[in-house]
């Protein structure tokens, strides 16, 4: 039994060739027969005659061939046309006539090139072959001519179909991959700006604040060993983001282990002052929708940091079985030309996230000159069950913008 099921693979891996052989050696029996000699394919009207050596060539053309119909399309094809002329103008009238089509069929399908080439010469031996056999034989009617120069036309339109088929499904497959690779990209600049941005974005802070710090080396210390702390924190994320890019892996995303709590701390350390209130209970498990609310105050203390340094920032979090609300907001903006810089897609990254959920997510400036993030994250994807996992995966691949 186990021999049978290894039978298939061990198939597809012979020579194309060779899994061709088969077809032309039972076709080339078939037309041995004695008593089917004379009941092929008849054209022409040329009586029959007995059969010879000069047969034996007739069906090896027809049929061998057949064995490279795949490998060598055309070379089949001329063969095989050839071999059935011979067949049609001697009257054997041979079972082997059934290769034609099959050539046909196969030229259509595998033929790289000079397909237009070989329908005109195809067409244009088909007449000579009309007119010879018209003076060897009875002949056909015009309809006979029409009916059977119409069947080979199908043969090749029917390969030609497959080819095209064939074709469009290897531009799938293309396309596909080309969109994997990348919606592969996005995941990973998205992971890094995750990653790295909160972390770079407030030792650039701490290092700027260190420069004022000269005359009170105990207030240096401490800064310096903030910045110190970060950058490890920083590396310790960058080497858990190296595992989480290995597909095998299935650790959670880097940074969404720590609470909420830590990374408001980390942004006070950074010197921004920072009002948190966390109502009601995570849930046991950390699933997307816990992430990205993660996500959406870790992108906001970022950003708190880059244009608001020094404003009070108030963090409100709300944990419900239905959903997590979250709401960051700062009291005004920061001072001209303090802004670390940034690419300006770490909202609409966040946007994405959320509404992938099927959340609700606004950010936006106050008159007085603040600025304040709110969502609205479903605890459950729409769908729910697998689509929410889809949803997740969704909101991965696309949210690949970051600050």
């Amino acid at each position: 039994m186990t021999s049978l099921r290894r039978f298939p693979h061990l198939w597809r891996r012979l020579d194309v060739t060779v899994r061709d052989l088969p077809l032309a050696l039972l076709l080339l029996t078939a037309s041995l027969v004695p008593a089917l000699h004379g009941h092929g394919t008849e054209l022409g009207g040329v009586p029959n005659r007995p059969f010879d050596a000069l047969g034996m060539a007739a069906v090896a053309l027809q049929c061998l061939p057949l064995a490279g119909r795949r490998r060598w399309p055309a070379l089949s094809l001329t063969l095989v046309a050839a071999g059935f002329a011979l067949d049609q103008l001697s009257g054997y009238h041979l079972v082997a006539g059934t290769a034609l089509p099959i050539a046909l069929l196969s030229a259509g399908a595998h033929l790289p090139s000079y397909r237009r080439t070989t329908t005109v010469v195809g067409s244009a031996a088909y007449a000579v072959l009309a007119l010879a056999l018209t003076q060897l034989g009875t002949g056909e009617s015009p309809a006979g001519w029409v009916t059977f120069y119409a069947a080979l036309a199908f043969s090749w339109g029917a390969g030609a179909w497959l080819r095209s088929t064939r074709a469009a499904e290897a531009e799938h497959r293309r396309r596909v991959a080309v969109d994997t690779r990348a919606a592969e990209r996005a995941r990973i600049a998205r992971e890094l700006h995750d990653v790295v941005t909160h972390h770079v974005t407030a030792m650039v802070v701490q290092t700027e604040a260190a420069r004022y710090l000269t005359a009170s080396p105990e207030r240096l210390d401490q800064t310096l060993d903030t910045v110190t702390d970060t950058g490890r924190r920083a590396i310790t994320d960058l080497r858990h983001l190296l595992d989480v890019l290995d597909p095998d892996h299935t650790a959670p995303a880097p940074g969404a282990d720590e609470g909420l709590f830590s990374v408001v701390e980390r942004t006070r350390g950074a010197g921004q002052p920072v009002e948190f209130s966390e109502e009601g209970t995570p849930a046991a498990s950390r699933g997307s929708a816990d992430l990205v609310a993660h996500r959406v105050v870790q992108e906001s203390l970022t950003n708190a940091l880059k244009y608001a340094h020094g404003s009070p920032t108030t963090v409100r979090v709300r944990h419900r079985p239905e959903e997590i609300t979250v709401n960051v907001s700062t009291d005004r903006s920061g001072p001209p030309g303090t802004s670390p810089g940034g690419s300006g897609r770490g909202l609409v990254g966040l946007r994405e996230r959320v509404e992938v959920l099927g959340g609700d997510f606004t950010a936006g400036p106050h008159d007085d000159g603040g600025f304040t993030v709110h969502a609205r994250i479903p605890a459950r994807a729409p769908s729910g069950g697998s689509a929410g996992r889809r949803a997740a995966a969704r909101a991965d691949n696309q949210a690949g913008g970051g600050t």
